[in-house]
């Protein structure tokens, strides 16, 4: 059930803000790396995880899943 979530929450997301999360927490890329691979700066793509994980956690929230 958790995979499903997290599956639907990902298909929500615009394409580069799903790829520089999964790259960071899926293949553990370096913030170094990803900001290299997008052309981000590493400021950028903290920023964007952040708010990811903001989204992420309301998103789990609203499904009643708590961590």
């Amino acid at each position: 059930e958790l995979t499903e979530i997290l599956n639907a929450f990902l298909r929500s997301l615009p394409t580069r803000e799903r790829q520089v999360f999964i790259c960071h927490y899926w293949y553990c890329d370096t913030i170094k790396d990803i900001s290299r691979q997008f052309g981000f700066t590493q400021s950028k793509v903290k920023m964007m995880l952040s708010r990811t994980r903001a989204k992420l956690l309301d998103h789990l929230e609203k499904q009643e899943v708590y961590i």
